[in-house]
């Protein structure tokens, strides 16, 4: 679908100046937030609010920042090249080496589709007492049918509301309990390290940098190209980008401190540790009453559905990359990839005795290939061979490179 955008004569196509020009740009960042929130977030935040109350919410000012730099970077990328990541380092980088790392790239998008699919299995669970592997199953199969049955627009619409369900449903959660702000507020501008979190700051802060966002944002910005060959034009998508990007980071920013909030409010208030997702459902139905049970399995479960269709993109536009091709749901490169993804996540599930074990397996292989992308997204984007007059000043290179 991207190639249509990439192939028409833009120039016909120049954006009208006005006010309302941001809301043309706004969605493909939202696309980004859904990794922001996934059901791996999920737990690491519960854990976060129900152990340490609002001691750790300074982790989700830091990670959302180091969030907006990386994702502002890579699509910067795609606006100045009109190449995403994947196309990008297969046609700057010797084959033996972006097929290397292309490859990784995979690898880490079905790790990533395998959290996405659990997550919406568990809340089926939780919702409807569907087994597991059953519940992987139904995710998987809705997802793909979403994925090749519709045009991106209409699957941003889609994510959007996806993202709105979720904030809502922590909206109402955050309704029933009562916030000491003035914790929350010192929490999140604060860095603290009480005894024994460093395992959960470790987590949090690596499951908001995902590789596969990385390669989706600088494919999914292609939407909102128009005039390659204009200066002014380019610099004004990067202008309203950046916003779309900020704006949708605080989105992510929110969504994920307002876990953190309710767990604090809840399960540290009444000294409950929260190991599990399907825990934490059942301990708010006598804290909170059986609504706000189901409106947290209900947010879980377009959470789950929504990263898994993300991740299902960004797998297709690795594999397309790889030859030196864009997104096309409708191109065999791009089926292959998203079915490569989603399919083996799914026989993952399928196969392994405990899904959860998988689950921090997958967790594993994100952390140890993400240097991997962000090295390279940094080494292309500091090309002038690459970027030309838009490549990274050596304030940013030297920035980008310290969140390595």
């Amino acid at each position: 679908m991207f190639k249509i955008f990439r192939n028409i004569d833009r120039k016909d196509y120049r954006p009208r100046h006005g006010g309302l020009d941001i809301f043309k740009y706004i969605g493909p960042g939202l696309l980004v937030t859904v990794g922001f929130i996934d059901p791996g977030n999920w737990a690491s935040n519960l854990a976060a609010g129900a152990d340490y109350g609002y001691a750790l919410l300074w982790m989700v000012t830091l990670s959302t920042i180091m969030l907006i730099i990386l994702q502002h970077n890579v699509a910067h990328l795609g606006i100045a090249t009109g190449l995403c990541l994947s196309e990008a380092a297969a046609i700057y980088i010797k084959p033996k080496y972006s097929r290397l790392l292309l490859s990784s790239g995979m690898l880490a998008s079905i790790s990533t589709s395998l959290a996405e699919i659990l997550g919406g299995a568990i809340a089926l669970n939780m919702l409807f007492s569907i087994p597991i592997r059953a519940g992987a199953l139904l995710v998987t199969v809705f997802v793909i049918i979403m994925l090749f049955s519709n045009s991106y627009r209409l699957m941003e619409k889609w994510i959007i509301a996806f993202v709105s369900v979720i904030g809502l449903s922590f909206l109402y959660e955050l309704s029933l309990v009562n916030i000491n702000w003035n914790d929350a507020l010192i929490g999140w501008v604060t860095p603290t390290f009480p005894k024994g979190s460093m395992i959960i700051i470790m987590s949090v802060l690596g499951a908001v940098v995902m590789p596969h966002n990385l390669f989706l944002h600088s494919e999914i910005i292609q939407s909102r190209q128009w005039n390659l060959k204009d200066d002014k034009i380019i610099k004004k998508q990067l202008n309203y980008e950046f916003m779309d990007t900020l704006f949708s980071m605080i989105i992510g920013w929110a969504i994920n401190s307002a876990m953190i909030l309710l767990a604090a409010a809840t399960f540290f208030q009444t000294k409950t540790p929260v190991a599990e997702l399907e825990q934490a459902n059942q301990l708010l139905a006598p804290l909170l009453g059986s609504h706000a049970a189901i409106v947290f399995a209900v947010a879980l479960l377009f959470a789950g559905i929504a990263s898994t269709i993300t991740s299902g993109m960004a797998a297709g536009s690795i594999f397309a990359g790889m030859y030196k091709e864009p997104y096309d749901i409708k191109d065999n490169h791009s089926r292959t990839g998203v079915a490569i993804s989603l399919v083996l996540a799914l026989i993952i599930i399928t196969l392994i005795s405990n899904p959860f074990k998988g689950l921090i397996i997958s967790q594993l292989i994100l952390s140890i290939q993400l240097p991997f992308t962000i090295f390279l997204q940094v080494y292309l984007t500091s090309s002038a061979k690459v970027m030309g007059k838009y490549k990274n000043t050596k304030v940013s290179k030297f920035t980008l490179y310290f969140l390595l």
